[in-house]
């Protein structure tokens, strides 16, 4: 098997690794989930502590931490832990923030890439498959409020901001004509590109996208003559989050 012919048999096998990747993402450990852990918190109008978040099916306890010989430990003792139930009938608690700052593995899809006008063939919006790894810092923010009904019960609710700025690598498939190779090569067919570039992700709850800027660099003996290689593009991002 050649070259081409294997990561043609590679790129055919993303779709399915994106599948599995992304339902063990979201079913075991997904970003958007508030987990036990510890975070950066804030009530409305507050300052900045840190606590460790423990999580139930009905409650959520944020307990402060304390110093104590020069470590940070859990205060255990309960009287500066703030408790938020799944409904509430007393008075309504204040909005609280919690921020969780990790490294972010993602698998990334781009369905759309814009090329500039480039030797002669005009603006170019491409739907081709696009695969690649990322890997950047992310910001999570998790906002913690309650929604009062006319009932006098106030629901909680938690509502996931996220972001984060990092670095992609992959593989996609890029038509290759007479239009896009100078007129040097006669015939059509999908040629195999890796492209490399940077993106920023945005995520609100489930649901992951964002903004990528890179280059491609055909793999086979056309390259030379692409008029697309080692170009830049803008293309949409769309995550699906590994770790």
């Amino acid at each position: 098997m050649t070259l081409t012919q294997s990561l043609r048999f590679c790129l055919k096998l993303l779709p399915c690794f994106f599948l599995l990747a992304g339902c063990k993402s979201f079913s075991e450990n997904a970003k958007y989930e508030l987990n036990n852990g510890y975070y950066k918190a804030r009530e409305e109008e507050g300052d900045d502590h840190r606590v460790y978040v423990y999580t139930n099916e009905d409650t959520l306890v944020a307990y402060r931490l304390v110093q104590q010989e020069g470590n940070r430990l859990i205060d255990t003792t309960g009287r500066a832990a703030l408790v938020f139930p799944a409904t509430n009938r007393g008075a309504i608690p204040t909005t609280y923030t919690l921020h969780e700052y990790s490294f972010d593995l993602d698998v990334l899809a781009i369905p759309m890439k814009y090329r500039p006008e480039t030797a002669g063939v005009p603006r170019q919006l491409n739907t081709q498959f696009n695969g690649a790894i990322y890997a950047g810092y992310r910001t999570d923010r998790y906002r913690i409020s309650y929604e009062p009904t006319p009932l006098g019960i106030a629901d909680r609710e938690i509502n996931h901001y996220g972001y984060s700025v990092g670095y992609f690598t992959g593989i996609g498939v890029e038509p290759i004509n007479p239009w896009v190779t100078h007129d040097l090569y006669a015939g059509e067919y999908d040629g195999i590109a890796w492209m490399n570039g940077v993106a920023v992700m945005i995520g609100i709850n489930s649901f992951t996208f964002g903004l990528g800027v890179g280059i491609d660099q055909l793999l086979d003996a056309n390259r030379n003559i692409w008029i697309y290689q080692g170009k830049p593009w803008l293309g949409l991002t769309l995550g699906l989050n590994l770790n």
